[in-house]
């Protein structure tokens, strides 16, 4: 899987690192960042991630 976050579009309200702080932090612009590529165990997280983002920024493909 992979991860990434249009920065751009990013609210930093925080909510991505906090379903899943395996993969997003918030970065020290204050916007969130995907740091780490999402193993197998944390892809229904990623994918809560993506669900969860209120501006819909985030996008995670197989």
């Amino acid at each position: 899987m992979q991860a990434s976050i249009d920065r751009e579009g990013c609210i930093s309200c925080g909510l991505c690192p906090s379903i899943c702080p395996e993969v997003f932090r918030m970065a020290e612009d204050g916007r969130a960042e995907v740091y780490a590529n999402p193993s197998d165990a944390v892809a229904d997280l990623v994918r809560e991630a993506v669900e969860s983002c209120p501006v819909q920024v985030i996008e995670a493909a197989d």
